[in-house]
């Protein structure tokens, strides 16, 4: 499972430099625990985002049971979802 200090570090690194799928994958291959998924956030529905960060948002992802489900418990987080937030102008 992930800790404050795990996502305070991912959340560095991601906010140091522009959220895309390089992005993403770079930190995949820093922290291989984990999973992370980068979308736009109007895919995230109605769910409520873990975490507001400037241009985007993050989700918690928990995958200890057959299939990953969405939590805003970070003891339960094994993963991330960036949701790039668009400007509406």
């Amino acid at each position: 499972m992930m800790t404050e200090s795990d996502i305070e570090a991912i959340l560095a690194e991601i906010e140091s430099d522009r959220l895309s799928e390089r992005l993403i994958a770079t930190v995949r291959q820093r922290y291989p625990d984990f999973h992370f998924t980068y979308c736009m956030d109007d895919d995230m529905d109605a769910h409520t985002p873990a975490r507001v960060c400037r241009g985007f948002n993050v989700y918690y992802v928990n995958s200890t049971d057959h299939c990953a489900t969405l939590t805003t418990n970070l003891e339960q987080a094994s993963g991330l979802v960036f949701a790039e937030v668009m400007d509406e102008d």
